[in-house]
């Protein structure tokens, strides 16, 4: 308990999905494509991004800490991230999936979950286009940094998917420093 709670704390050592990256279009932006990979996740639904991604936080942290069928502890990992799918209009819900990266030690049969909101995500290959920014992210952090990655994909010539999309957090709210945090916008496959 104590190894899990100091690694959410201080974020350092964590394992990540692995990812190859391609040579860069633009100075402010990546692409990275991600390997086909196991995630534990759960969906929420809401109006506001951060409140979603602490209520998955915690079902998902609760999980990693034994709440699982065969009660296994699961190692922390970064990044923590959210697949956001934007509601209708401005006063509708949107759709969240938080998800934690499942370490290569359970990448072949993960732990079952006990809940019925957390589940195993099977992600496939994953080519995204990631902006990355510092300090402490907010909803209004987060929706400037994705437009900004989009401004930065038109000015490219790029051809992306504008959503769903996902923010990815690497750091605890405990580090004051150094703090990494990214949007991915996802790249239109048939594009060549």
């Amino acid at each position: 308990m104590l190894k899990a709670v100091g690694q959410v704390l201080f974020s350092t050592g964590l394992q990540n999905p692995k990812f190859t990256a391609e040579e860069k279009k633009g100075q402010d932006y990546e692409i990275r494509t991600y390997q086909p990979t196991k995630w534990v996740s759960t969906s929420v639904s809401g109006m506001q991004l951060e409140a979603a991604l602490s209520t998955g936080f915690r079902r998902l942290f609760n999980y990693i800490q034994g709440n699982n069928k065969n009660k296994a502890k699961v190692e922390m990992t970064a990044p923590v991230t959210c697949h956001v799918k934007p509601g209708a209009g401005p006063a509708c819900e949107s759709q969240f999936t938080v998800s934690f990266y499942i370490p290569e030690e359970h990448q072949a049969t993960p732990p079952e979950p006990n809940e019925p909101e957390v589940f195993i995500e099977h992600r496939k290959e994953l080519t995204v286009y990631v902006r990355t920014y510092g300090g402490f992210s907010n909803d209004n952090m987060k929706r400037e940094e994705l437009l900004k990655l989009m401004e930065s994909l038109k000015r490219d010539g790029v051809q992306y998917i504008e959503k769903p999309y996902y923010v990815a957090g690497y750091d605890s709210p405990f580090k004051l420093t150094n703090r990494r945090n990214e949007v991915w916008i996802l790249k239109n496959e048939e594009e060549q």
